[in-house]
């Protein structure tokens, strides 16, 4: 048999199943499932997926805001500065996610209950509703993580900058200052834009993870809410997975972009 007509048969096989399967899930979803949930929990799913954007955002800002500062360390010390960093960055990558969120949540947080019996005064401020409230214990814990391994990534965006670039910069006279902001930093990011995109949807991926210290994101609504609730299981399920599957297709297209506008080397 003919090489191009045996790899034109195995792709139209291919095309036949794949086609087999949408159409299976078009029926399904048109004749079998069940979506007369959606307009009981629409509002708890709105408010779910809003607690989840803010969780990833918000942890991936700031947990980048100390992970430069963290990988620049490492480059340029001092020593035991640098050792620090590298420890942190150690513990946060060698210990799970899920770990670290009940470590801080169950031991941070029982601690201000313990506080407040010896200081009654500590219940009375405004920050007592903030300090019992799961989404800040989670928030923290993301965003830890998420400053140790972008942490160590920049370590080594830093040290792919070519050294050449930076010796010609302080040949010219630019303070290491303006040779940090202007060239060396600037580089840095750039190298790490590809890598940076995929941590920033893992850590979309994780934002579930709250959910197991009673934050109510948009997982939290689905599982501990509308399952148990309706006892329908797949359909919520599966729209979570649309729902997820979306924010990662438009972080992708958003880091696809910034890569493109950024210039290149030449």
């Amino acid at each position: 048999m003919n090489f191009d007509l045996l790899k034109m048969l195995i792709k139209g096989i291919v095309v036949l199943i794949l086609v087999g399967i949408l159409a299976g899930l078009i029926y399904w979803l048109l004749t079998v499932s069940q979506w007369s949930w959606m307009s009981v929990y629409y509002t708890l799913l709105i408010k779910g997926l809003w607690l989840t954007l803010l969780l990833w955002i918000f942890s991936c800002i700031l947990g980048m805001i100390f992970a430069i500062p963290i990988g620049l360390v490492q480059v340029t010390g001092p020593s035991w500065l640098a050792a620090l960093a590298k420890g942190y960055c150690t513990v946060i990558r060698g210990t799970p996610l899920l770990l670290q969120l009940w470590l801080i949540y169950y031991g941070l947080g029982s601690l201000f209950p313990k506080i407040a019996m010896v200081f009654p005064d500590f219940r009375t401020d405004f920050m007592w509703l903030i300090r019992l409230d799961a989404f800040w214990y989670a928030l923290l814990a993301f965003t830890l993580s998420f400053a140790g391994y972008e942490g160590e990534i920049m370590r080594g965006a830093f040290l792919g900058v070519p050294r050449g670039e930076l010796e010609a910069a302080r040949a010219i006279g630019m303070s290491p200052w303006k040779v940090l902001t202007r060239v060396w930093f600037p580089r840095a990011v750039r190298l790490v834009l590809p890598t940076l995109a995929g941590e920033v949807v893992l850590q979309l991926k994780s934002t579930p993870l709250a959910m197991t210290v009673t934050v109510m994101d948009l997982a939290g609504v689905v599982r501990n809410r509308i399952t148990q609730d309706t006892y329908i299981v797949y359909e919520p399920l599966m729209l979570l997975a649309v729902i997820y599957m979306c924010l990662t297709f438009l972080t992708l297209w958003a880091f696809s972009y910034i890569e493109k506008k950024v210039p290149q080397k030449r």
